[in-house]
């Protein structure tokens, strides 16, 4: 597999080759830790089917993942030390990424979740500090130095706070025992915050991430943050890493109800049509493996077997496939368009997250679904009005020449 890296103009991925790489990413926090080698097999053969390309997975895992064995019944640390990796552990994590890259997947790799360095919340416990952190970021960066599919996501959903050298220990050592080849880093922020807010000059930072989360169904903090974030100089690539999940608890409250496909689209296709070099689907079931052996984690309504085929996770790959189809390295957000558009001079994107009309002038036009990924003519220009279509949520993609 070839390593995707910053592309020449500083706002997507690439190949050594020149392809663009657009980022699918699909969020599996527990990967390592709640499933299974013949779940880990079917979950990967899965996503990869479905169009994904990129696998978020922690190493030491958010729920107890310190104190509680993976299926294999191994811990990953001796004495809940970082310097003490458990090898039976890592052996399975090396089994997991070889299986994604016979996949074709990569994995972004969370070294640890933040509450190991900042419990801001959550289970830990803290064994974090600036020395440990980058003997444990060495021993990953030297594992892992020949594995072409890894991508270090380094964070974890916590404010880096006061913690911010620890952070940045963990980033030295991964690069340390890394030194062979250009691989790329990110970091994973706390809800409704970019890496650029802590570490946006920071040398190892390649590509900015960002977590517009689940907390607020505006699609307006995904407009105010991507643009943020594109604007900021050096320029970098930006990825939202982690946008609504399907079947999530709207604000976490089940009461309000649950995001569903429209609500994924909307997020991931705002999120793209405003510059972002991906984006990273969710599911709730997903990312925590629910399961009957597993306490539930804020009222998932589905196993996780059953939540792979979910219809955002199937719809997901039209994106990728419309972004492939087109110029993607020369395309560029108009931020001044009152709807997400992409363009490159010669084709326009505009995206209608609710079948608002769209006015354009242009002679030529048709209309994407994002649900289907087929194509159809538009006309009644220069007030293009999008079909009806069944479903709560009628988003289209207007595709001008």
């Amino acid at each position: 597999m070839q390593r995707p890296r910053v592309s020449a103009d500083g706002r997507h991925l690439a190949f050594p080759d020149g392809a663009p790489f657009f980022w699918l990413g699909d969020t599996a926090w527990e990967l390592f830790h709640r499933l299974s080698r013949e779940e880990a097999e079917h979950f990967l053969k899965t996503r990869a089917e479905q169009g994904f390309n990129v696998i978020q997975a922690v190493g030491l895992a958010e729920y107890d993942g310190l104190r509680v064995p993976n299926r294999e019944g191994h811990l990953p640390l001796h004495d809940l030390d970082p310097s003490k990796p458990n090898e039976p552990y890592w052996k399975h994590v090396d089994w997991v990424v070889e299986q994604a890259a016979k996949n074709g997947l990569y994995v972004g790799l969370v070294p640890t979740w933040g509450d190991k360095i900042n419990k801001s919340w959550g289970i830990g416990p803290v064994v974090f500090d600036e020395k440990n952190a980058h003997a444990y970021g060495r021993f990953l960066g030297r594992r892992y130095a020949h594995h072409d599919n890894v991508i270090w996501i380094n964070g974890g959903d916590r404010d880096p706070a006061d913690r911010k050298a620890v952070w940045r220990a963990l980033a030295s050592g991964l690069t340390e025992g890394d030194d062979s080849h250009e691989r790329l880093m990110t970091f994973h922020p706390q809800g409704e915050r970019s890496s650029a807010d802590d570490f946006h000059d920071d040398k190892w930072l390649d590509l900015n991430m960002l977590q517009t989360g689940h907390g607020n169904p505006d699609l307006g903090v995904v407009r105010r943050m991507m643009r943020a974030s594109y604007e900021r100089t050096p320029v970098k690539p930006v990825i939202d890493g982690e946008p609504r999940y399907e079947n999530h608890p709207i604000g976490f409250n089940m009461t309000r109800g649950y995001y569903d496909a429209g609500d994924v689209r909307q997020a991931c296709y705002t999120g793209v049509f405003l510059g972002g070099a991906g984006v990273t689907y969710g599911c709730h079931a997903i990312w925590q493996f629910a399961q009957d052996r597993f306490e539930p984690v804020n009222n998932p309504i589905s196993h996780w077997r059953y939540s792979l085929g979910l219809p955002g996770a199937n719809q997901m790959r039209h994106l990728k496939e419309l972004m492939l189809s087109l110029p993607f390295l020369q395309m560029r957000p108009d931020f001044s368009a009152p709807m997400p558009t992409l363009s490159d001079g010669k084709t326009t994107l505009i995206y209608t997250h609710d079948g608002s009309p769209i006015t354009l002038n242009t002679v030529k036009a048709e209309w994407f679904d994002p649900t289907t990924g087929k194509r159809q003519p538009a006309s009644g220009g220069p007030n293009f009005t999008p079909p009806k279509r069944e479903g709560r949520v009628n988003d289209w993609v207007l595709i001008a020449n």
